[in-house]
Parts: structure tokens; sequence; C-alpha cells
């Protein structure tokens, strides 16, 4: 390590400092398993000990110097009468990631120097006043060690990442855990920590702690009769029938068929019975705690304590060690048993074998003929209407214009996962396992591709986006259902001829229809082609006349400015009204009050801030805009 880099490293870095400590140890005092909760350098001044930093052993005597990173077990034995040393805790980040992981322990040549700006550090450290200087003084300290550091040509390793990783997992697996709120206790982007993790360990954190709660609870399914709800639950999975689910693709039987199985093999050949896992070696005891840094009792000190989740865990780990043995006509029922399964589950295995090919911008891709478990970033209303509940899909999708009128029971809506905004939240999408993934914006797809099969159908194309009803149509090709989609395309026509005939007369030859929006800084004028927001209803469907301007837009819009307005705006002048403030400022000028479709009465206000069925074109959406317009022109909305 160059010290050229490390003093760069300094000098980018944003730090704060947590804590300056002095401690006195005396003989039969332990520090024992601690799981230090922020970086640290440690000075010991007097005495001696023996020190682990988590597999590495020191003797200490007299002045020892000693840095590790966040997340590392300290323990520490005093051999004499007392040891004495101080500790500094900090944090040290560049970009939202903490690169002060190296762990590093050396006799310093000149100790006095490091000695006298701690201690100067530690005598001001609890006098506000004074913390800016303590920094400055921190500073100084760096620099004094980093001297040493070099000119003992000391070794430095980096602390494996990974394996607090597997440590924090092997604590905390009963609790939510996400990627980001890893990324967020080891001060890493989601990103680079999950590359960290799958260097060191070959799988992902998820695929990690999904393995690791599964094979706690196959263990437990063995040797404990606690219920599989209760399993479910002790190892982090409040849906039950989830949990059986993916218990049942990662280990290949039901959770309750696999209890049977191989509580039989055990009887067979106790040799089978359940061993322990890999990176069980390690110390499982982690603390999250910015303040929790000492213990002042004498004796053990003891920084854990287990959470409810992990009681309950360990409570059925200590029940019985096995089922009662089953008898011998029970065992050959159990092997007729498992024949049957077999065939059902070859059958099963034939049919999700059956696939299909879907051409998609990214090329062709083979996806389930059936699949069942459907995420997608985009499209909701679309697989709806084609009989298909998705498992998961973006955020905003929840919260559609059309949900509440299109009479969408509330019990099918609760099924469907949050998996946040673009890109979707990958631990989330992970866990729910999908058949089938579907991707609107091509930047995302690659992170897709990597949890299951995915098809590419971009909502946009540039800044314009395809016809609705041909949209429909391709949403309906990855699933094969192109007749369903045809069917409804059939009878949303119908209702479009309808309405043509209820508007036939309003609008006179030679007049014409423009739609624009409103925002803080632009007024934007829809095309007559590729627009959005109800203008395809508006031209495409209903046909109703677009003025010269709105035809030759080739991006599906047109930003300008209030002023030329005018120039822009037909005989009839729909305003859809996605940003309320902006609306009513440009209304109350006197540019909008001059416009003769205003002076006449032509204008139609129609949508509601970003929440309402003109935001999506999918067929409810379609319905309901439909009805819109046509009752607006009409004069009875």
């Amino acid at each position: 390590m160059h010290k050229s880099n490390q003093i760069f490293l300094w000098d980018q870095a944003t730090v704060k400092l947590m804590d300056v400590r002095h401690i006195e140890m005396v003989q039969g005092e332990i520090l024992q398993k601690y799981k230090i909760p922020a970086n640290i350098f440690l000075l010991s001044v007097h005495g001696s000990a023996q020190v682990q930093l988590d597999r590495s052993e020191f003797s200490f005597t007299g002045y020892q110097f000693l840095h590790s990173g966040k997340g590392a077990t300290l323990n520490i034995v005093p051999t004499s009468e007392k040891f004495v040393y101080y500790i500094i805790y900090y944090r040290a980040w560049i970009h939202e990631e903490d690169l002060f992981q190296s762990q590093y322990c050396f006799t310093p040549d000149a100790p006095i120097l490091l000695y006298n700006k701690i201690q100067m550090m530690y005598q001001k450290w609890n006098e506000q006043e004074e913390r800016l200087n303590v920094k400055s003084l921190f500073y100084q300290f760096i620099h004094q060690q980093l001297k040493e550091l070099h000119r003992k040509e000391t070794e430095v390793k980096q602390t494996s990442v990974a394996v607090q990783v597997i440590t924090y997992i092997q604590e905390y697996y009963a609790e939510p855990i996400t990627l980001d709120s890893l990324a967020e206790v080891f001060n890493f982007s989601a990103y680079h920590l999950s590359s960290l993790f799958k260097e060191y360990t070959g799988m992902s954190p998820i695929d990690y702690l999904i393995w690791f709660r599964l094979d706690l609870a196959a263990k437990l399914l063995m040797t404990t009769d606690a219920s599989v709800g209760e399993i479910s639950a002790s190892v982090g999975y409040k849906d039950v029938y989830y949990f059986s689910r993916i218990f049942k693709k990662r280990k290949g039987a039901s959770p309750a068929h696999f209890r049977t199985r191989e509580i039989q093999r055990v009887v067979e050949n106790p040799s089978n019975f359940p061993t322990s896992s890999i990176f069980e070696h390690i110390v499982q005891q982690y603390i999250n705690n910015d303040n929790h840094y000492h213990n002042t009792d004498k004796g053990e000190l003891h920084m854990f304590k287990m959470t409810k989740s992990q009681t309950t865990a360990a409570l059925l780990l200590c029940g019985s060690l096995l089922l009662s043995a089953c008898s011998s006509g029970t065992g050959t029922a159990a092997k007729e048993q498992s024949a049957g399964n077999g065939n059902v589950n070859q059958t099963k295995s034939e049919e999700i074998l059956k696939t299909r090919i879907v051409s998609t911008p990214k090329g062709d891709v083979e996806v389930p003929a059936e699949p069942k478990r459907v995420a997608s970033d985009q499209y909701m209303g679309h697989l709806l209407k084609l009989g298909i509940v998705p498992i998961g899909v973006r955020t905003f999708m929840l919260d559609e214009g059309w949900m509440e009128k299109a009479d969408i029971p509330k019990e099918t809506i609760e099924k469907i996962e949050d998996l946040g905004n673009f890109p979707l939240n990958l631990e989330k999408l992970t866990m729910l396992d999908p058949d089938l993934i579907i991707g609107s914006i091509d930047e995302n797809i690659e992170q897709y591709e990597k949890i299951g099969t995915t098809v590419f159908l971009p909502y946009w194309e540039g800044l314009t986006t395809a016809g609705p009803l041909d949209k429909f149509r391709s949403v309906s090709k990855i699933f094969g259902k192109e007749k369903e989609a045809e069917e409804w395309i059939t009878e949303y026509e119908q209702k479009v001829a309808e309405a043509k005939s209820k508007l036939s007369g309003v609008i006179k030859e030679g007049e014409t229809v423009s739609v624009v929006s409103f925002s803080e800084k632009a007024v934007y004028v829809l095309a007559a082609k590729g627009g959005n927001y109800g203008s395809s209803t508006i031209y495409n469907m209903l046909q109703l006349p677009p003025t010269e301007n709105a035809k030759n837009m080739a991006e599906g819009f047109e930003s300008i400015s209030l002023e030329v307005l005018p120039e822009y705006l037909g005989d009839y002048v729909f305003v859809y009204n996605g940003d309320a403030d902006a609306t009513k400022k440009a209304m109350e000028s006197n540019i909008w009050k001059g416009i003769p479709a205003v002076k006449n009465g032509k204008v139609y206000l129609y949508g509601d801030n970003y929440h309402d069925e003109f935001v999506m074109e999918d067929p409810f959406s379609l319905e309901l805009q439909l009805d819109t317009i046509v009752n607006l022109l009409l004069g009875t909305t």
C-alpha cells in the first residue's frame, strides 16, 4: 500500500469522529466477541494483553498500534494486572463508500508522538467548543501513524466484508433484510457490496440469505416437531405459502414431504443426520449501534443480546432431536407416495419445459408457455385485462387512476407485491422468484436477466409511444393471448364507433382540436400521433381533427412558451391538468384569456395531477378515457 495513495484517500474523504475513549482493564476482565460498530484506531499505552481481531492474534506489551474497519470482531484478554489503551471511533467515506476497512497492527518507533496526540484528543473530546481542535489533532494523528506504518512496511490486509455480511445475516436472518439495508449497515453502495460478496462466495447476499434460511428451516423440519408455519416465521418468512413455494423450488420437495422423506432417510441411515452448514464457523454476533462501544461492568463483557426471533428459532432447535421412527408399513406407504409424487413432478416438469419464442428489440427470447409468476415494471392494466395477475409491479402501477373505477377486487391487488421504482427492487424481485420478468427500460434489462427470464418491451420509443392498441397486442403476444386481446379490441372499437356517433355534429367541418399541458417552465402541445395523456383517444380513436402543427410534430409533443401558444391552438382545446398550479397560473394570464377557444367556452379541463386514467394507456384506462372525453364534449361532465 503506497503512502501517497493513503494520503490522497484521507485528503478526499469525509470524516466524522464518533468517540474518543480511555479504557483501563484489570486482569480477569475480558472484552469478548465485541463487534466493532465503526472504524477504530487503538493505541495501547500500559500493560500487556492478548488481542484477537477477527482471526488474527497479537500479543500487546506497552505501546502497540492497531487499526480495523467496522464490523470486525475484537477480543481483549489482559495478561498483566492492568492493561490501558486509548481508542478512537470514526467514519470516513468517499462517495458514500467506506474505503478504510484495512486491518493492521504494529509497534510504533515514536509512540510518544502518537500518545500525545491521542491523549490531547481524549482530554478535549467532551468539550463541545474544542471539537474542531480535536478533529485537527485527529488529522495530525493520522499523518503520524501513516509515517509509522510505511516506515515499518507493515502488511495491511483487507477485512473480508463478505465475512462480516455473512455474520450479520446469520444473526439477523429472521428479520427483514434487503441488499439496500445491508449496504447501509456496511456503508457501501448496494452494487459494490454485492460485487464483493459474490467475488468471495460465488453468490449474491440475497441468495445467501435464502440459502441460510432454508438450510436452517430444513434442520428444524428434521429435528423438531414444530409446524411448518412456526418454522416459516422463525426463519424470517411471514407468508407460509411463499415459504413453502420457495422451499420446494430450492429443496425439491414441499416442507411436509421433505420432513417425511429426510426423517425416513435418517432412520434407515443415521449418518444422514444433518451436520453444520457452510460458514457456520464464523462468529455469530454483530452489533449495529454506534454508541455501544464499551461496557464498564467487571468480568466478561457481553456485547450481544438475542433478538425475539432468534430466541424462537433457538427454542425450536432445542426441541426434540428426532420425530418418532415410522413403522415399516408407513415407510412402504411413504415410498409409494414418493413414487406417485415422482410421476406428478415429472408431469409438472414436462409442463414447465413447454416454452415459446417471443421476439423483442433485443432478439428472440425463450419464455415459459404459461408463466405463473410474472413481474413487470409496466403494463399492469394490460396484464389484468388478459387475466394475468402479476406477483409484483412498480410502485406507481399500484396507484393508477383507473383502478378504483375498474372494479378490480381488493383481494387481487393485495396479492401484488410493491417492487419500488425503476429499476425494480432487485432483492424483492429475487425473493419473489419470478418465472418471467417484463422490463420497459433498456438500461434495466441486464439486471433483470440475472434474476430470471426477461422480455424487453419498451413503453416509450424515443419521446413517442406506440399506439395503445398495438401495445396491448404486443403484451398479449408474450403470453400467447392474441385471441383474448383481439376480442377486447373488437369490443372497444365498437364502443368507439358508438361514441363517434354521439359526437357527430359537435365539431363542425373545418374546426380543429388541440391538446395541451402546462408545467412550471413550459407549455406542451401534444402531437396527433405518438402523444400521450389522452391524445391518442382524442386524435386516433375518436378521430377529432388536429391542427396542422399537431400533425407535424415528430416527437409526440412540442415544448413552447406561453407567448406563442395561440399559434398552436385550434377551435377546441383540451387541457391536461398535470400541474394544477402551473395550469391555474397560465389560465389567469391575458394571453390565455385572449385565445378564441377560451372566449368561446371551448376549453375542456381533464386529468388530476398524475393520478388518473389519462396517465396510462392500458385497456382499463382507454375505456375510462373514452367516456370522459365524450362526456366533456357533450357537456354531461
